[in-house]
């Protein structure tokens, strides 16, 4: 037995893998309805209630902008939290996590409108809307190392897998309760009250979460950590000094999410507008969405199980470059016209092939990084490379705009770069599947 089993053993220190993959997949589906709810009602709602200017295009744009506000706060969160759940425990930045965005989300379901208060109403939102980017920062990074602590060594990529379906289910409850609220009532009714009730629903978010986390026991790993009074950094500025090349590298791998990019944000654009001339409706490619993630969900644990018995990095470069590959696949399925074809391609894209990265990219940064900075690292890699890759989506429109020969050649060759600039990161990368925790304290490869 290592000294430090042999110290949890003495210090009745225990792990609680379950008990923790549970609250992360509870926490990060409920902190995730909240944010993917914004995103339903900036398109169906908010630009009638609080953005009602004269045309109707403007009023879109100006909700939408609200909705991308919610990433620029990311960065922040990520330093701020990152360095609340490293100094004070994984639990602890959790619960905050979990308040901050239960409330903010709340309060949205309780403003008042552009017509009861003039430019208050959009001011509030942006506020709320900042709060939720800053919140959900921390959530991801503080789930994951509290799950990636808890988990055995032989496991880490299984347990912690379950942190990412919550975020896949926590979008999938926002669908399925704010888009039949807008199907059974009246657009006045809607617009009046009924986009309301699933904000207001967030305060089951603020007791469930706060009851599930409450229950979790710190981890091992930050309990030894914290039984040693050192004086130490602010987690980020170890960061920047001590593994500047493990969190560019962490970044580059997180551009991979331009698959879904691709697929999802633009593939839907591309199908929908008018400009492009394809004809599939909205309502065609809300399905497309749904069974997307419905079938990423089952896959998720799968290839986080794998990851354990075969590796990290094989997984993340063969799914990110082959669902870059196949994205011409999945557009060109678009450009014929053949829903049929465009679910079996975004099956095969979204829920096998991004998936092998997606269900293992947060084992695998939180290894990279020590204790005492883990939260840190993953919160402030991942939300850099999400900020940065939420520009792709306006990048396929300005260089395949309406009217553009060959889009799906165009647009994958794009994708398919990226993915390659991701694979080369994930390969210069150490492998961490079959090491422990301790041995992977060690300093960051040169």
């Amino acid at each position: 037995m290592s000294a430090a089993k042999q110290a949890e053993a003495d210090s009745g220190i225990v792990r609680e893998p379950k008990k923790a993959a549970l609250s992360a997949w509870v926490g990060s589906a409920l902190e995730y309805y909240d944010f993917a709810l914004y995103s339903q009602a900036a398109a169906l709602v908010f630009p009638v209630v609080f953005f009602p200017t004269g045309d109707p295009t403007v009023g879109i744009i100006s909700s939408l902008a609200t909705y991308a506000v919610g990433y620029v706060a990311r960065p922040v969160g990520a330093v701020l939290l990152g360095a609340w759940g490293d100094r004070r425990g994984r639990k602890n930045v959790l619960i905050l996590a979990m308040l901050l965005m239960g409330f903010s989300t709340l309060l949205v379901g309780l403003l008042p409108t552009y017509a009861q208060v003039g430019v208050l109403a959009p001011i509030l939102l942006v506020i709320l809307r900042l709060v939720q980017g800053f919140a959900v920062a921390g959530e991801l990074g503080g789930a994951g190392a509290m799950v990636v602590e808890h988990s055995p060594d032989a496991r880490r990529g299984f347990f912690t897998s379950f942190t990412l379906q919550g975020t896949q289910i926590g979008s999938i409850l926002a669908t399925g309760v704010m888009l039949p609220l807008a199907a059974v009532l009246s657009e006045e009714d809607f617009a009046a009250w009924g986009w309301r009730i699933p904000f207001l629903l967030s305060a089951v978010v603020i007791i469930a979460g706060y009851l599930i986390r409450r229950g979790v026991h710190e981890t091992p790993v930050f309990s030894a950590e914290s039984a040693v009074e050192v004086r130490r950094r602010f987690p980020v500025v170890e960061l920047l000094r001590s593994y500047p090349w493990v969190m560019i590298r962490c970044i580059l791998m997180t551009f991979t999410n331009v698959i879904g990019m691709a697929t999802l944000v633009f593939g839907v654009s591309y199908a929908t507008q008018e400009g492009y001339g394809i004809g599939f409706s909205t309502s065609d490619f809300l399905w497309v969405t749904l069974v997307a993630n419905l079938t990423a969900a089952l896959t998720i644990p799968i290839f986080g199980g794998l990851s354990d018995r075969f590796g990290r990095r094989g997984f993340m470069v063969a799914g990110g470059l082959g669902g870059g590959l196949l994205t011409v696949a999945y557009l060109w399925a678009v450009e014929q016209r053949s829903l049929v074809l465009v679910f079996v391609f975004v099956v095969i894209v979204q829920s096998i092939f991004f998936q092998m990265w997606n269900a293992t990219f947060a084992t695998f940064f939180q290894e990279q990084f020590p204790a005492r900075i883990r939260v840190t690292g993953f919160a402030v890699s991942q939300n850099i490379g999400l900020m940065l890759a939420a520009f792709f989506p306006s990048l396929f429109t300005a260089i395949a705009p309406p009217g553009t020969q060959n889009v799906p050649l165009t647009i994958g060759a794009v994708t398919f770069a990226i993915c390659a600039v991701s694979a080369l990161a994930t390969l210069l990368t150490r492998e961490t599947r079959g090491r422990t925790l301790e041995e992977l304290e060690g300093p960051p490869a040169r």
